[in-house]
């Protein structure tokens, strides 16, 4: 039994639909750019992936893990949207290429300026196809600057933006964060301005060129340490997390397991001392104010050390929900995933189709009380060749097989 036979369906209801109507053409790889397709599919666009013949989207083929033959990396951030393999390189794939361009409302590329332009699928090349089109490029380091055409994955964004070297003890090596957070921030960044593309094209019926980069994404995200740096000349170092402007804000070991603990204001820090059955710690005069006790932080920190190893981490918890003290466990993914309550809440699923099971982590936004977002599940390689290129653009049978024979498409 694997850990998805025991999750439910999809949340039920008619999945959202505040998008539909809306044609996204996905011509991106490996994680940024699908999880910002995937976004927009989640709610309610129509998304067709183009990928290479033969090899698909670079993420197929990372793993292991792999559930049933597919990675589970690609599972992962490609649902709700049809799968066409199309070598736009040839002449023959290339006009297919225009003729979807023609009938969409967006398209998303993660190449470099350079790449973009050999390929044609640059906005000044797009955009003459559709004066209208919302043309999203998501790379490493954006269309413009010495460094535009430089290759770029979550690890290179994540040592760039100083992320790397705040993440870890202050005795260990820079850590990589665990989650690729530049792809899937960038990723967010792309959805969010495409969205406001497409409500200022409505009204201005004008398209709109973008441009994401990992770089400046994950930059952005460092914002709360680089701006405190820029005003104060104070350059932060790896901590642990144990340097954060509110005095008490880390993990701290219990009797069995560690939890995390935020007292970050007066009145929270009485009432955990309360909680602890001490509540004349926090009578201390030099602890009165946030600015006092990170002035004595590890006399603090060393107290509240010595309290909560004394009990497990369940009892503390238990306490800290009925004295309204921000605190929970460091959970491990296979925990997170068995949440009951995150469960409850719709966020892990598992889709059946066509014998296959697959396991999603679900949007996680409510619009109108809903929360479903599945339509699909994550499709083969050029699984949707006939059902794009008949149905969608009406090319009949011969054309369509006259793209076979020329290997301008392909289909697992």
């Amino acid at each position: 039994m694997l850990p998805l036979d025991k999750l439910p369906a999809p949340p039920g209801g008619a999945p959202l639909a505040l998008l539909k109507g809306i044609t996204v053409l996905d011509l991106t790889t490996s994680i940024a750019g699908p999880y910002a397709t995937m976004l927009l599919g989640d709610m309610g666009a129509e998304v067709i992936k183009i990928e290479r013949p033969g090899k698909g989207d670079d993420c197929r083929a990372w793993g292991p893990p792999f559930l049933d033959g597919e990675s589970l990396w690609f599972l992962s951030v490609n649902r709700n949207k049809q799968s066409v393999a199309l070598d736009y390189s040839k002449d023959a794939g290339r006009a297919v290429l225009h003729d979807l361009v023609r009938r969409c409302d967006v398209v998303i590329v993660n190449l470099t300026d350079r790449v973009q332009k050999k390929l044609g699928v640059d906005h000044a090349a797009l955009s003459a196809l559709r004066a209208d089109i919302v043309h999203v490029s998501l790379s490493g380091f954006g269309l413009k600057g010495a460094r535009k055409d430089f290759p770029c994955y979550d690890l290179i964004a994540e040592g760039y933006s100083s992320v790397m070297d705040l993440t870890g003890e202050a005795d260990s090596p820079p850590q990589k964060i665990g989650t690729p957070a530049a792809d899937l921030i960038a990723g967010m960044d792309a959805a969010y301005a495409t969205l406001a593309a497409l409500f200022d094209r409505q009204r201005s019926g004008k398209g709109h060129k973008i441009d994401i980069a990992m770089i400046d994404s994950m930059t952005r995200f460092m914002s709360p340490r680089i701006v405190p740096y820029l005003g104060s000349g104070i350059a932060p170092h790896r901590t642990g997390a144990r340097d954060s402007v509110i005095s008490v804000y880390q993990t701290f070991d219990t009797k069995d397991r560690p939890i995390t603990l935020g007292l970050g204001n007066d009145g929270i820090f009485k009432r955990f001392w309360q909680a602890v059955g001490q509540p004349a710690v926090s009578d201390d005069p030099r602890y009165a104010t946030n600015a006092q006790r990170c002035a004595v932080r590890m006399e603090i920190v060393e107290k509240i050390q010595a309290v909560l190893r004394t009990q497990t981490r369940e009892h503390w918890l238990k306490i800290f929900v009925e004295h309204n003290v921000p605190a929970g466990p460091v959970n491990s993914a296979d925990e997170v995933a068995s949440d009951p309550e995150l469960i409850a809440r719709g966020l892990f699923f598992t889709a059946m189709h066509n014998d296959r099971r697959i396991p999603q982590v679900g949007l996680g936004i409510a619009v109108d009380d809903s929360n479903a977002s599945y339509r699909s599940p994550p499709p083969r390689l050029g699984q949707h060749n006939d059902a794009v290129l008949g149905g969608w653009l009406g090319y009949d049978a011969a054309k369509i097989a006259q793209l076979k024979s020329s290997k301008a498409i392909e289909q697992e």
